[in-house]
């Protein structure tokens, strides 16, 4: 069965007065312009239960023309104005529209309208996603890197790296799971920044340190319990 249904409407008495026009509006039933397709052109629709398609729009395309999208049929509840683009997705509007009619550029948008996104805003929109993505994308990367590299710190129970060590590369909330509780009087941070601390739970006093050689912990040798990492 073909997934494509034409619903052709002329103007109905609600717009008497107005002249007939040719603008094109199609809808389909899946984002980015997938799934089942409707055509309406020359008018409106009052009522998209008539071809099986109410509440059913997750994109839009207006070929030509001003378009109203309602929520309800009749063109009664909230409505949207789109104006010729291409809508893939409809977001808060998905699934919301139950009749269709074209306006002209002049209709008094007042109280309960919205407006469509233009293709600008969208283009903004899905270029600020593929940064959010290269990052993600960058940060898995590391973490990979990273682990590949071993060890993210070394604790040493003497000073200047020596005496018995241990390594951690995940956040520890108490080195007695390890053995190491108040033992550590020296430390090398390979990579991150990471928050050591006096108590379990990363509680009582704590300080920052990041990658770097530390020969003497001075006054918190002997001290360390929890830690975690913060970047």
């Amino acid at each position: 069965m073909k997934n494509t249904l034409t619903a052709a409407f002329l103007l109905a008495a609600t717009l008497v007065g107005q002249a007939a026009t040719a603008g094109e509006l199609q809808l389909f039933s899946r984002e980015d312009f997938r799934g089942q397709r409707v055509v309406i052109a020359d008018g409106a629709a009052n009522n998209f239960n008539d071809f099986g398609f109410n509440d059913r729009a997750s994109s839009v395309i207006v070929r030509s023309g001003t378009w109203e999208l309602c929520e309800h049929k009749n063109f009664g509840g909230h409505c949207a104005v789109f104006e010729p683009g291409n809508y893939p997705d409809l977001r808060r509007f998905n699934n919301n529209f139950s009749s269709a009619r074209e306006i002209d550029g002049r209709h008094d948008r007042g109280q309960g309208y919205a407006y469509g996104r233009d293709n600008r805003d969208y283009r903004d929109e899905r270029r600020e996603e593929r940064r959010e993505e290269r990052w993600r994308e960058e940060r898995r990367d590391e973490r990979r890197y990273e682990r590949e590299r071993g060890d993210a710190v070394e604790l040493f129970n003497d000073l200047g790296m020596r005496g018995s060590r241990v390594g951690i590369s995940q956040d520890i909330r108490t080195l007695r799971d390890v053995g190491f509780n108040d033992k550590a009087n020296s430390m090398v941070i390979h990579y991150g920044t990471w928050e050591i601390c006096e108590h379990n739970d990363y509680g009582g006093q704590c300080r920052v340190y990041g990658p770097g050689r530390y020969n003497d912990l001075q006054d918190f040798i002997d001290r360390i319990t929890s830690l975690r990492r913060i970047r």
